[in-house]
């Protein structure tokens, strides 16, 4: 039977638990953070016949810096490292497919600046870039890139909603690789729920502006389970959602995506707790 204190320390671990998650929901959260992200999208279009798999294998390491005399804001800059698996197109061969590739992508980094507000009405701007460090052509897009970056969150328990937006224009790289002009719109709404759970979706919108109208947009839509648990003294928090493309490129795009994530918590030499 559980003692009235065992009873009141696991209610307060998984209070503690509920708070790690929705702070992790803020791209301008103070807590430091590993996360290991792997998406595997289901591929077709006019390019090819049937469908085909992709897969991106993510390392993103958060590691914001309080900032000003009473740490009112906070700095980070994320950087994404990128293992990716992909198709080789190939018009000459039936099916459009000439096997598949495996190698480092093109890594992006995303720094962001705005008020330290775990609650409420949270915002934050700042620059994103893209780094032309494939290991094979197939796997990059062989142009530097940079843009503006937004963020406009609104967090209160139990919800969380906001969106993170991104633009990248390329400016150097291969000149006989095409020119970049993309736009990523991720839009969160989550619901908490007892016990450190939550359901609900972050897929991300792209608009590539350099295409035509019927292969530009990309409109997912999603649906995901959140759970923050501990390994021994380590929060982390296990994510598994699937995305579905009510809109999607004519020639070749996702269609579903398969999202498993796992984010453990790691100590920050700004923070005491």
């Amino acid at each position: 039977m559980m003692t009235p204190v065992a009873f009141a320390e696991e209610e307060h671990e998984e209070e503690s638990l509920d708070a790690i998650s929705q702070k992790l929901e803020n791209p301008l959260t103070t807590l430091w953070s590993l996360s290991f992200q792997n998406n595997t999208d289901i591929n077709n279009g006019d390019l090819i016949e049937g469908s085909e798999t992709a897969n991106a294998f993510l390392f993103q390491p958060a590691l914001p810096i309080p900032v000003g005399e009473h740490d009112q804001f906070v700095f980070t800059a994320r950087p994404v490292f990128p293992i990716v698996t992909q198709p080789v197109f190939n018009t000459d061969v039936p099916g459009g497919i000439d096997g598949r590739t495996t190698g480092f992508g093109d890594m992006q980094i995303l720094s962001l600046f705005g008020p330290s507000k775990p609650t409420g009405f949270v915002w934050g701007a700042g620059i994103t870039m893209k780094l032309p460090t494939a290991s094979n052509d197939s796997l990059g897009q062989n142009k530097w890139q940079a843009g503006p970056a937004v963020m406009a969150f609104y967090i209160k328990r139990p919800w969380t909603s906001g969106v993170l937006v991104q633009h990248w224009s390329s400016f150097a790289g291969d000149d006989d690789a095409p020119d970049r002009n993309r736009t990523d719109i991720q839009y969160i709404i989550r619901r908490g729920l007892p016990h450190a759970w939550s359901i609900g979706m972050g897929p991300t919108v792209t608009i590539d502006w350099e295409k035509d109208s019927e292969n530009n947009l990309t409109l997912p839509v999603g649906l995901g389970l959140t759970k923050t648990v501990r390994f021994g003294r380590v929060p982390t928090k296990l994510r598994l959602e699937a995305h579905y493309s009510l809109i999607k490129p004519e020639l070749y795009g996702s269609e579903w995506t398969i999202r498993i994530q796992v984010t453990p918590i790691i100590k920050s030499p700004f923070r005491s707790d």
